[in-house]
């Protein structure tokens, strides 16, 4: 099959996931701004229209649940039947996610599996839906949205870390695999960012607080709502934005030979040298001080 050029930057088409709100909302918008033919992949129909009011006449809204393969597919059809012949996709940012903070003794299997199906699954299926258009481009890529936690798992959010290593793992997978396809595969990995994922997080993980049972909530309690504290005020004290986020992925939309992995933000910086280079029990010692800290400071308001 003969690959069309990327073409000037109008006739880029890129679908963004996760578009309605957070991180992915920013991207699609400042995508949009640069002259990128945008679908912002939504869950509903009002969602779009919000997305829409805020963007240019060239961006489209898509409906699609990553979680749901014929939702993917049906996407996918809609986005080469709204195109002309032959013509196909320059990129795919599979940015949606959640995320899920619970002790993993404790875990809901739902939510875990629910966890594993959006971060996981869901990039692959997208992926696999798309790569038929992702070849009919010259220099088409995939863009994986991970974090600092694809490198350095946190307690109490190991449900989110197994899901963004598994993520990076898929994204290593299927670079080396379609390297000699001529589609570039990269992962952009945020620190904290201020978004609305971290109020839900936090809302979330104190209403699992409250259902754990009594044995659970003195094993956890404690350690785990300092752990919810801690990222809360992280991600407020973040100077990193989303609209950093979003550049970052035009970066890689813009580079002539995408890197296989872009950190933003300090912190992400630094989980991943540290990963590197530090061993596993320092990582468990900073970890333990953590908690340890968190539990005084609990006894010191309780005392």
């Amino acid at each position: 099959m003969t690959r069309k050029s990327q073409g000037a930057i109008e006739d880029r088409v890129v679908v963004v996931t996760g578009a309605s709100s957070g991180l992915g909302r920013a991207m699609a918008l400042h995508l949009d701004s640069l002259g990128y033919r945008v679908y912002g992949g939504v869950r509903n129909a009002a969602a779009g229209d919000e997305l829409r009011r805020e963007a240019t006449p060239r961006l489209r809204t898509v409906l699609v649940d990553v979680t749901d393969e014929e939702s993917v597919h049906a996407a996918a059809a809609q986005i080469a039947g709204e195109r002309p012949a032959d013509s196909g996709v320059f990129a795919i940012v599979n940015n949606a996610g959640v995320c899920v903070a619970s002790p993993l003794e404790c875990v809901k299997m739902d939510r875990l599996r629910h966890q594993l199906r959006v971060n996981v699954v869901g990039p692959i299926l997208m992926s696999q839906a798309f790569l038929p258009l992702l070849r009919r481009t010259s220099g088409s890529r995939i863009v994986n949205v991970s974090s600092g936690m694809g490198k350095v798992a946190m307690p109490y959010l190991g449900s989110y870390a197994a899901a963004e290593f598994g993520k990076e793992a898929a994204s290593a997978s299927l670079r080396r695999e379609l390297a000699r396809h001529g589609v570039a595969v990269s992962i952009v990995a945020p620190g904290a960012v201020k978004t609305p994922i971290w109020e839900k997080v936090s809302e979330e993980g104190a209403a699992d607080l409250e259902s754990l049972e009594p044995w659970a909530q003195e094993a956890y309690g404690r350690s785990f709502a300092g752990l919810l504290r801690v990222n809360a005020m992280r991600a407020r004290a973040s100077t990193t934005t989303p609209t950093d986020v979003a550049r970052t992925v035009a970066r890689v939309l813009a580079a002539s030979r995408p890197r296989a992995r872009y950190t933003v933000g300090v912190d992400s910086w630094l989980s991943s040298v540290a990963s590197r280079v530090l061993p596993d029990g320092v990582f468990d010692a900073v970890f333990a001080g953590l908690l340890r800290g968190q539990r005084l400071i609990d006894s010191g308001r309780n005392g």
